[in-house]
């Protein structure tokens, strides 16, 4: 069982590299779901992740159907500022399900296919009107911190 971390074609290898550190730091398994603007070889990934990305679960996908084949079982929630709920409303403190958080592409988000055939699954960060959207590293860490918060911080220091 665990936390999941999904990125959906991320196209910045720094983005990448940050989320994999803080999935180390965490506990928690990365999934790469392709294209991929980069090279998980690149060395701006590495150079992000510093030395603890010998340390990271990560498994790559050639599709988000491919995901959702694998882990049917599991609960999937679309960070994106299309559905109504924050991400503090809801109740992450089963330990004992596959939870999974994707995150869309820097520059285009999740496709709406997805976010309309899941809208109860849609959870927003609030932010001003001054941004277009928070940085993907920073808005992985916020939700996967709260999700740490309501499960005790569950295999953590």
């Amino acid at each position: 069982m665990g936390i999941h971390i999904v990125l959906f074609e991320p196209e910045i290898p720094a983005n990448t590299g940050n989320i994999a550190r803080t999935c180390v730091a965490t506990n928690s398994t990365l999934h790469l779901i392709h294209p991929l603007g980069f090279s998980t070889d690149d060395k701006m990934v590495k150079r992000a992740g510093l030395d603890y990305w010998k340390h990271l679960r990560m498994y790559e996908y050639e599709s988000l159907e491919k995901l959702f084949e694998k882990y049917q079982q599991a609960t999937f929630y679309f960070v994106e500022d299309y559905g109504n709920t924050y991400y503090t409303e809801l109740d992450y403190s089963a330990v004992d399900v596959e939870q999974f958080f994707i995150f869309g592409k820097e520059t285009t988000g999740i496709p709406l296919r997805y976010l309309e055939a899941n809208r109860a699954r849609c959870i927003r960060i609030p932010a001003s009107t001054r941004v277009r959207s928070l940085n993907l590293s920073n808005a992985a860490a916020i939700v996967l911190y709260e999700v740490l918060r309501q499960q005790n911080f569950q295999g953590t220091n």
